[in-house]
C-alpha cells in the first residue's frame, strides 16, 4: 500500500506540502474529512468543532465518552481509507494509527519558533505577536490531542520515519524530498514482499 501521513507544526507549510506531494503522486487527500466524517459516524457531531477549534476559542468541553467514540472512529475511517492506498494523511494521528501499516511512510515537519512565526504572520497577514498566539495555542492543542487520543508524544521522532526542518528548504524541494522518500519505501516493501510464490 502506498500511505503517507504527516504530522506538522503550524507555521511548516504542511497543508501547501500535502497538496502538492498528492497532485504530485496522484494520491487522495485525508485531511478536515476525516473530522468531519468521525463526528457524524460517532454520533458527536459537537466534536468537529471542538476539534476543529485548536486555539480554544470557543472554550468546547466534550465528555470522555464523546472522546473516545471519536477517536475510534477515526481510527476506522483512517484504517479503512488506507485499505485502498494512494493516500495522505494530514494529522489526525495518521502515524499512530498506520504504526505498523505495510508500505507507510510517516512525515514529520517542524521548523524553529521564530520562523514559524515569520512565516505564518507573512501568511495571514497579521502581526508577529498575534502569529506567536497562535503557534503557542496550536502545539499545545496538537500535543494534548495526541497524548489523550493515543497516550503518544507528538514531538517523539520514532513515530517518524522522516523529519524535515522546513526552515531549511524551499516547499518544492521539502515535496521532492517525500516523494523521493515515498519511492524508496515503495521499493523497500515490494522487494520485501518477493516475488510470487
Amino acid at each position: 500500500m502506498s500511505i503517507i501521513t504527516i504530522s506538522r507544526q503550524l507555521g511548516t507549510c504542511g497543508r501547501e506540502i500535502a497538496v502538492s506531494i498528492a497532485e504530485r503522486l496522484d494520491y487522495r487527500l485525508m485531511w478536515r474529512e476525516i473530522i468531519n466524517q468521525a463526528a457524524v459516524q460517532s454520533g458527536v457531531p459537537e466534536m468537529a468543532l471542538a476539534v476543529i477549534d485548536e486555539l480554544d476559542l470557543f472554550k468546547l468541553e466534550t465528555s470522555p465518552e464523546a472522546n473516545q467514540a471519536y477517536h475510534e472512529t477515526v481510527r476506522k475511517i483512517i484504517l479503512t481509507e488506507a485499505q485502498q492506498g494512494k493516500l495522505i494523511i494530514l494529522g489526525r494521528g495518521g502515524m499512530i494509527i498506520l504504526r505498523d501499516f505495510p508500505g507507510s511512510l510517516h512525515i514529520r515537519l517542524v521548523a524553529p519558533l521564530d520562523f514559524r512565526v515569520q512565516r505564518l504572520a507573512a501568511y495571514q497577514n497579521i502581526p508577529e505577536k498575534a502569529a506567536m498566539t497562535q503557534i503557542k495555542a496550536s502545539d499545545r492543542y496538537r500535543k494534548r490531542y495526541l497524548k489523550q487520543a493515543y497516550g503518544a508524544d507528538w514531538n517523539d521522532p520514532d513515530l517518524y520515519d522522516l523529519v524535515i526542518n522546513t526552515s531549511h528548504f524551499s516547499i518544492d524541494q521539502v515535496c521532492e524530498l517525500i516523494v523521493q522518500a515515498q519511492a524508496m519505501n515503495t521499493a523497500v516493501h515490494t522487494q520485501s514482499q518477493g516475488p510470487p510464490a
